[in-house]
């Protein structure tokens, strides 16, 4: 690791020289995302593909600035849940398997013939799988959260909302920028950048990062911690700003190496296992619990490098022609340890997993915008994407119904003998799948303006997309003899399914879908004065195709397509400012029904738990969102958010054998926390020839559920943290100590078979740090 973290600093010190030493003279000035006032600043966004003020835009958002972003220490898009309440997160045991979930849907599935219903974008490309986006914020500029459906401008996997990254530019005077952390449990970062002209219309940005953690979670196995992480980067951005064209460029790399995620064992498995996991006494100690005792590290590996290139072109004299190109190319490998035991005994048998997520995607769209301050105006598009995803994965399993080896005077527990391969089996089996998906969509949206006061929006997005994977398996074997074997979670049939079952009886199963959609939207918009907007809204959202392709996959049953996944919405909002642009309140309430939900069900194979995606029903999410920015007196911000979403399965499908009815209609969806509520505050002034910054929130997330049937309860919570800093009167450095979870309030994040698998985050447990700024 050391030698990692030496040629991280060393290439962030290249990559900013070589930028020093090539800005020269002047460039025009980028434009400004953010106008200073009296109050409350402007926040300019592109939440509809245009520049507008986002008190202007009839949607319900939020936009986090660069800065709240560092005055939070929110550098990953899992940070987000803290400033958006709305937004939970779902931590899976590898990026691939982890999901942003918003107004209580989103979208939780192993295969990677799926999509999210939660969209991110960064720079104008959208993303095709949810663990792409779960890398470090670097040059955000801002972050964009627009809740509810949102395909008609971007396309079908934003069915339950969508988040916006938009990236710093170049600078028309030279900056730069060196941030260094260090928080309690030998957690390191360190960042550079470096921005400015580089002759004629040129700017550009280059900008690097490292950081490091041990982890919360101490493995008596190895003696070491786990949950941590190592991350590394680098990223560049060309900008042209000319005479009637602006071009950017942004070329990206990112790595990242994380012993995460360990399941902590918080109730009693039974007096061995307990003792096997070297409980204390023999108990489980449920939420304080920090230890593991596992023979394999869990851990994800990503390798991330992108390139987008994007234009703007004056055209037809009074409009705008816009072209985005994006390549993104990720590599995920998972590391599992799924027995959560230090070795195989005898009744329970280990299991391991590894597998390989590779994808690479390719996107291009096309627009032409009107010009938007006439009472008419328009946009049109063209959209193109493509995305190849293999996928290879293997599961080990060490087995034994009986064993030659002594008892363990300890435990009690008797384990397999490994050496013995008549009484212990090595139940085996690899996968290898390969998916293709392909989109094209039209797309339009217009807005007339009847007056100052009413104006109507409409828009339609046709999309047609083609879905097909081939999934290759042969039967489980013993790795000892490769004779034919079952285990846990290892399956004797063939991918493409027994002959008897109304499979092929081949070791490959395959299968296409195509699907056509046309979704839409409507907003009625009244602006009785500058300061107030008030509008109702109606969308229709679109979720295409999915398959059922993971390790387990077997024909016919799961080589039927999952059908699409739609969305009808409505929406009423107010936006408003008074006390002299120093009070802004927005507010919304909302109604969402899906049909043709697509869900993950969990079920039984061999004793271990497998993941079914499925068309599970109806569901319906519906409450209401609050926003409260208040600057009383200059320095002093004042914020409040609120959003309640009563998020439930309607009407789950019937079981297809028995056609009976399920008993989870009318439960909550999974990471569905009714209410939750953020408070906040900051204040800057001066203090004896020094700036002085104070910030504080207070997040509260109401009781929640891992799993649907309302499966793995999670507690209430709340989290408090807060943060001093000093800098000079130019803020050219600052220095920040900082404090999470000041009350030390424990939590999970996730809850698997009622308490036999938890997810403990970091700021589970108070800690500390400090944070130094300096720029020029």
């Amino acid at each position: 690791m050391r030698d990692l973290r030496n040629r991280a600093v060393r290439a962030l010190a290249l990559s900013t020289s070589a930028l020093g030493l090539l800005a020269s003279t002047t460039a025009y000035a980028q434009e400004a995302d953010e106008t200073e006032g009296e109050g409350i600043n402007v926040i300019v966004v592109t939440a509809q593909k245009v520049a507008e003020d986002v008190q202007d835009v009839p949607i319900s958002i939020t936009a986090v600035t660069s800065e709240r972003l560092e005055a939070t220490g929110t550098t990953s898009l899992e940070g987000l849940t803290q400033l958006v309440p709305s937004v939970t997160f779902r931590k899976g045991t590898t990026s691939a398997n982890s999901a942003i979930v918003m107004r209580g849907v989103g979208t939780i599935t192993f295969s990677i013939a799926a999509e999210p219903s939660v969209s991110t974008v960064v720079d104008g490309v959208v993303l095709s799988r949810s663990g792409q986006a779960f890398m470090d914020l670097v040059d955000a500029d801002r972050l964009e959260v627009l809740r509810g459906p949102q395909g008609t401008l971007f396309g079908k996997n934003a069915s339950a909302g969508l988040v916006n990254i938009v990236s710093k530019g170049g600078t028309d005077e030279l900056e730069g920028t060196v941030r260094a952390e260090w928080f309690e449990g030998d957690e390191y970062r360190l960042r550079g950048s470096l921005s400015g002209p580089l002759g004629g219309d040129l700017s550009g940005r280059v900008t690097g990062f490292y950081g490091s953690y041990d982890g919360n979670i101490r493995n008596i196995a190895t003696g070491e911690d786990v949950n941590g992480y190592e991350h590394y980067g680098a990223r560049g951005l060309l900008d042209y700003d000319g005479d009637g064209a602006t071009l950017r460029f942004i070329a990206d790399y990112f790595q990242a190496d994380d012993d995460c995620c360990a399941d902590i064992t918080t109730v009693s498995r039974g007096a061995t296992l307990d003792a096997e996991l070297g409980l204390p006494g023999g108990v489980a100690q449920g939420l304080d619990q920090r230890f593991v005792n596992h023979n394999l590290v869990t851990r994800t590996k990503d390798k991330q490098w992108s390139l987008t290139a994007s234009g703007d072109f004056d055209v037809f004299e009074s409009h705008t022609f816009s072209l985005i190109a994006g390549y993104r190319n990720w590599k995920n490998r998972e590391i599992r340890e799924g027995d959560f035991l230090p070795r195989p005994i005898v009744g329970t048998a280990q299991l391991h997993d590894d597998g390989t997520v590779k994808t690479q995607q390719y996107s291009l769209e096309a627009r032409l915008a009107s010009d938007q301050s006439q009472p008419f105006f328009y946009q049109v598009g063209a959209f193109w994407w493509k995305s190849d995803n293999q996928q290879v994965f293997t599961r080990e399993v060490i087995s034994c119904a009986s064993s030659t080896s002594p008892i363990d005077p300890v435990s009690g527990a008797r384990p397999c003998n490994l050496a013995d391969t008549v009484n212990t089996i090595f139940p085996t089996a690899t996968s290898d799948s390969d998916v293709n998906s392909k989109n094209f969509a039209l797309f339009g949206q217009a807005t007339y303006r009847f007056s100052d006061m009413f104006a109507l929006t409409g828009g339609l997005r046709y999309t047609w997309d083609d879905l097909d994977y081939v999934h290759t398996r042969a039967p489980g074997v013993n790795a000892a003899t490769g004779l034919p074997a079952t285990g846990p979670g290892v399956s004797g049939n063939p991918a493409g399914g027994t002959i008897a079952s109304g499979g092929n009886g081949t070791n490959t199963s395959a299968g296409s879908s195509s699907n056509g959609n046309l979704s839409g939207k409507a907003v009625l918009q009244f602006t009785p004065s500058d300061d107030v907007m008030l509008y109702g809204s109606y969308t229709r959202g679109y979720k295409g195709p999915a398959f059922n392709v993971f390790f387990n996959h077997t024909a016919p049953t799961n080589a039927v397509p999952i059908d699409e996944e739609t969305s009808d919405a409505f929406e009423i909002g107010l936006k408003s400012q008074f006390a002299d642009n120093r009070v802004q309140l927005n507010l919304a309430a909302f109604s969402v029904e899906y049909d043709g939900f697509q869900a993950n069900n969990f079920v039984l194979l061999n004793g271990a738990t497998v993941t079914n995606l499925t068309n599970a029903g109806t569901v319906k999410s519906q409450g209401f969102e609050a926003d409260l920015l208040a600057v009383p007196v200059d320095g002093l911000t004042l914020r409040a958010s609120a959003a309640y979403a009563d998020a439930k399965v309607k009407k789950f499908n019937p079981n297809p054998l028995t056609n009976a009815p399920d008993a989870r209609d009318g439960t909550r969806l999974p990471l569905a926390p009714e209410f939750v509520y953020t408070l906040g505050a900051s204040y800057e002034t001066d203090l004896a020839g020094f700036k002085l910054y104070i910030d504080t929130d207070f997040r509260h997330v109401s009781q929640q559920f891992s799993d649907l049937g309302e499966q793995g309860l999670i507690d209430p919570y709340g989290m408090w943290n807060a943060s001093i800093g000093f800098s000079d009167q130019d803020d050219k450095y600052r220095l920040t100590f900082v404090v999470r979870n000041i009350t030390d309030e424990s939590y999970a994040l996730l809850n698997v078979g009622n308490g036999q698998r938890l997810q403990i985050p970091r700021d589970a447990d108070r800690y500390v740090g400090v944070t130094l700024r300096a720029g020029f």
